[in-house]
């Protein structure tokens, strides 16, 4: 579960790059907008503001369902779908983001979809 909180090598991101506020595409259409990337307890992982779609919600991502950066077009692309996004573990408050409990359910739900093929782990 480790290369769940980790880039892809193929991925295209670069350390350099700040990814706040680049568009977030699933396989079936536009999540949102990234918010933020933290890693604590090295999980690492986005925070998608989700928009008006889920109710202005914002979602977590560990960044190794990211299958592609894009900085032309200034797009992230997940290896999942927006409804596999929105059934995510809900995010309630920004403590959630450094609370290791919480990471590890979000964690644990990305790890399921990649053991159906879903996602990269």
């Amino acid at each position: 579960m480790l290369a769940l909180w980790s880039y892809t090598v193929d991925s295209g991101r670069t350390e350099e790059q700040d990814l706040t506020g680049w568009t977030v595409e699933a396989a079936d259409g536009t999540v949102g907008h990234v918010d933020r990337e933290a890693a604590p307890h090295g999980m690492r992982h986005l925070v998608v503001d989700t928009g008006v779609w889920v109710f202005g919600r914002s979602a977590v991502v560990p960044v190794g369902a990211v299958t592609s950066v894009d900085p032309a077009e200034r797009r992230v692309t997940l290896a999942c779908t927006r409804d596999q996004v929105k059934d995510a573990p809900r995010f309630r408050t920004d403590s959630e983001t450094r609370n290791h409990e919480y990471l590890s359910a979000v964690g644990e739900y990305y790890a399921r979809l990649a053991a159906r093929g879903t996602t990269p782990a």
